[in-house]
């Protein structure tokens, strides 16, 4: 996907970029790209390839969650890596305010350079694990209107990570491929323990490769119990099961 496919397809869904915005992307591959020879970053290095699987992938949620567009909204990215899916919705849509949480410190390094390199203001960067990020005694627990998460574990470990994170009435919006079905229904006790539900599973096709995408998202209907995030590591090894 080169810089015009990029735009163009965009636009297909209504998302306009304007020139500045457009450098603001090309400056976020050249640092990437750049960082990715000593941090390991990504394994997606290649021009085209960066921006149809990392900035346009990460723009997805916006085609089906109306308040991405529409609603100056706190997010929480969590385990954002380097910074999919947050910072190229941040780029397109500014006025959201943003938390990442990442584990490891030289990711959060790298964004701290990205986000001076871009100009972006309300982004703030956490070096934690997701599990005491949001645990029982933590200011941020229940405070964000949406969390984000790309890539990062399997639905019924994603839950526990991401929705203590997420105020009663906000979403958990998932970036998944394939088997996100199966996903779904592996987490189906864990959604309920921890106090959220199944909004929606959109599904869509990313242009050119056709590769399967699908946007969660699950609604937080109560609060979660205030033992849950358990202690780090334990959600992995120890999924919530049915």
């Amino acid at each position: 996907m080169n810089i015009e496919q990029f735009k163009a397809e965009l636009a297909l869904h209504q998302i306009h970029l304007s020139d500045k915005q457009l450098q603001q992307f090309e400056d976020y591959y050249q640092l990437l790209v750049a960082t990715n020879e000593h941090v390991n970053l990504t394994t997606i290095t290649e021009h085209s390839a960066v921006y149809l699987k990392h900035f346009y992938d990460s723009l997805t949620p916006a085609f089906f969650v109306a308040e991405i567009r529409d609603t100056p909204i706190k997010l929480c990215d969590v385990g954002a890596g380097a910074g999919f899916p947050s910072i190229p919705l941040k780029i397109v849509f500014p006025e959201i305010e943003v938390t990442i949480v990442d584990s490891l410190n030289k990711r959060i390094n790298f964004l701290k350079e990205l986000v001076e390199k871009l100009g972006l203001t309300g982004v703030h960067l956490v070096h934690a694990r997701a599990e005491e990020f949001g645990a029982a005694k933590s200011d941020h627990r229940e405070t964000f209107d949406m969390v984000t998460a790309r890539a990062v574990a399997r639905m019924s470990v994603l839950s526990e990570l991401c929705l203590p994170l997420v105020k009663v009435g906000g979403h958990l919006v998932a970036l998944k491929a394939t088997k996100t079905q199966s996903e779904l229904e592996d987490a189906q006790k864990a959604l309920k323990v921890l106090g959220g539900t199944i909004e929606a599973d959109y599904d869509l096709k990313l242009p050119i490769t056709e590769d399967e995408r699908h946007i969660v998202v699950i609604e937080k209907n109560k609060k979660t119990p205030k033992k849950f995030p358990r202690k780090p590591g334990t959600p992995n090894k120890e999924p919530i099961q049915a």
